[in-house]
């Protein structure tokens, strides 16, 4: 095992918040004396997303502590997920069936393997404890703490104010996912900062049984590509873990340049130590360009082959710095009978590529559409498109049209 110091330095590098530091360095201590690694608790609710790098931020985190030898355990929540997590809820959630749940996980445990160590990771369903849990468990388990303070989280305040309704069953969501930290023994939990509530209750029910109790980590919100809103798939301002090598590598280098020391210590393992440097090299001038150049390498690498990486990188240099036609471009099926420029727009509308027709029509006037490097404007609109023409629409998209 490496340094506690050392340990500390990468377990806390991006940490939003540590509750506390001194309890997580004699955790340390005592692992590194022991040779016995810590228990890594996180929490996951089988609502089946599909992950994107704002997801990743706690998977990251998770794997860089396996590297240092610590054990992972993964809780599928199946037994809270028939309540659903309440956070950030203005109502309550429908409950989950069984098979849904079951469905959900699955996802996630297949996700989520591209980027934790599988031979360090254990995954566990809370029903195996929670589902024995007798009804004076279960009010032993109510009487640690009180209605005021599950009225201190901001959704159930704002609801109680707004008069609408709260389940009683509600409050016992956090409880029942603190009593995870005690099945497992947890000495660490981890989460995003809109989870604070939830992890530390944890602790909480932990002292109140006489438990030691477990440090509490707090990954900060990664904002997306917008560099104001959280990463969403509904706001489009993500770098999904799925995505193809180009698509990802181009999608990094649209990070603001204020975020990249961000994105570096968020969504890479890359060392505390070199992370400083890069940001050394920022303030004495380097090119945030450049900086973000590699930057996408070293993400789009953690995601796909190196092979893969030199094609998108390949595929950027010539589509957005040299402004040639990639040679390695996506397809694009029209039908022979609608083989116009107009007809074609509600195909490109339908497949995500521009967001209306009027959009398209905008880029047109603007001279933001080519077909084979040359602009179009909207007299082009009943040009025949034929087999192997690339359309170019705005600075990123490309496309070889087959019919």
């Amino acid at each position: 095992m490496k340094s506690v110091k050392e340990q500390m330095d990468i377990i806390l590098k991006g940490v939003d918040t540590v509750v506390s530091r001194e309890n997580l360095e004699k955790k340390l201590q005592r692992s590194v004396k022991e040779g016995k690694p810590l228990t890594i608790k996180l929490g996951l609710d089988p609502s089946a997303p599909d992950i994107h790098l704002g997801h990743a931020v706690v998977l990251r985190k998770i794997k860089q502590m396996q590297d240092l030898g610590h054990r992972a355990v993964i809780v599928i929540g199946d037994f809270t997920g028939k309540i659903g997590d309440p956070t950030g809820k203005s109502k309550g959630r429908n409950a989950l069936s069984e098979e849904q749940v079951k469905e959900n996980a699955k996802t996630y445990t297949d996700q989520i393997f591209e980027i934790l160590d599988e031979s360090k990771t254990e995954v566990c369903f809370n029903s195996e404890w929670l589902s024995k849990l007798r009804f004076d468990d279960v009010l032993r388990l109510a009487s640690t703490t009180t209605v005021a303070r599950m009225l201190e989280r901001d959704d159930f305040q704002k609801r109680y104010r707004s008069n609408a309704p709260i389940g009683m069953h509600e409050f016992f969501y956090p409880l029942m996912q603190a009593y995870d930290s005690i099945a497992l023994k947890a000495d660490i939990e981890l989460g995003g900062t809109d989870q604070t509530f939830n992890i530390l209750m944890g602790r909480h029910l932990q002292k109140s049984m006489e438990e030691e109790q477990q440090v509490a980590l707090f990954m900060p919100i990664l904002e997306g590509l917008d560099g104001v809103e959280k990463m969403s798939k509904s706001l489009g301002n993500y770098i999904g873990v799925h995505e193809p090598a180009q698509v990802m590598f181009k999608k990094v280098m649209e990070v603001p340049d204020n975020l990249i020391i961000k994105y570096y210590e968020l969504t890479t393992d890359m060392h505390p130590d070199e992370i400083r440097g890069i940001q050394e090299e920022l303030q004495d001038g380097k090119n945030p360009r450049d900086v973000k150049y590699e930057l996408a390498q070293v993400i789009t690498e953690l995601y796909h082959t190196k092979e893969e990486v030199a094609e998108a990188m390949d595929f950027y240099e010539a589509a957005f710095q040299k402004k040639s036609i990639p040679y390695n471009i996506p397809e694009f099926v029209i039908d022979w009978e609608k083989d116009t420029l107009s007809d074609v727009i509600p195909l490109l509308v339908q497949a995500g590529q521009v967001k209306s027709g009027s959009e398209f029509r905008r880029l047109l006037l603007g001279g933001g559409v080519q077909l084979n490097q040359e602009r179009l404007n909207l007299e082009d609109l009943e040009r025949v498109l034929v087999c192997q023409d690339v359309l170019k629409i705005g600075k990123k998209i490309f496309l070889r049209i087959i019919k």
